[in-house]
């Protein structure tokens, strides 16, 4: 395949996928955005959590809260769970991988806080664990999903399932909501 080849075929791949999620995603977005402004006006906070690309998004999405998106505004209480190496290596070591963000879901979070899962496949273990702890505490438990959601469907609500099967596909519409997330909450702080 030829890079001009290449070039078109992945634009059109995620064109594709573009438009699945601007056809059945915006009752489940403005979902989370109603949940996470009714748990930042009552003090609360969003923690984002996930492995490998949705890791980085989670520590991309809580920064452009805490610090800022678009414009200068007050601070958003938003945390991603993916960045204390020490707590990180420690539960993964002591109480297994499995368990690393569920651990910190029982140390940091409080009832009415927002736990937000991302995972492409909605099967990885310590997200599902995750959200079952933060929903347990009286959380809700929040999802980014791709495929047909895995495991994650009847376990987050709102989620939101990117309706493809091409990760990469998956993870930059999961950046888009994010983004979008951002947005709503961004224009809600300044108004």
């Amino acid at each position: 395949m030829s890079g001009d080849t290449l070039f078109y075929d992945e634009i059109e791949r995620h064109a594709h996928a573009l438009a699945a999620v601007r056809d059945s995603l915006s009752e489940p977005f403005s979902a989370l955005v109603a949940v996470c402004r009714k748990s930042l006006d009552n003090g609360g906070k969003l923690m984002f959590f996930g492995n490998g690309g949705s890791a980085a998004d989670a520590q991309h999405l809580a920064t452009e809260l805490t610090i800022r998106y678009m414009r200068n505004r007050k601070a958003i209480a938003a945390l991603a769970l993916t960045t204390d190496t020490s707590c990180l290596t420690a539960c993964a070591n002591d109480l297994g991988f499995e368990l690393i963000f569920a651990r910190q879901i029982e140390a940091l979070a409080r009832p009415g806080d927002v736990a937000i899962g991302i995972t492409t496949s909605g099967n990885s273990a310590n997200v599902t664990l995750a959200l079952e702890a933060a929903k347990a505490m009286g959380c809700v438990a929040a999802g980014l999903s791709g495929r047909d959601g895995g495991k994650l469907v009847g376990l987050a609500d709102p989620l939101l399932i990117v309706p493809v099967h091409e990760t990469a596909r998956i993870q930059e519409m999961h950046i888009l909501i994010g983004h979008m997330l951002c947005e709503a909450l961004e224009r809600e702080a300044l108004s």
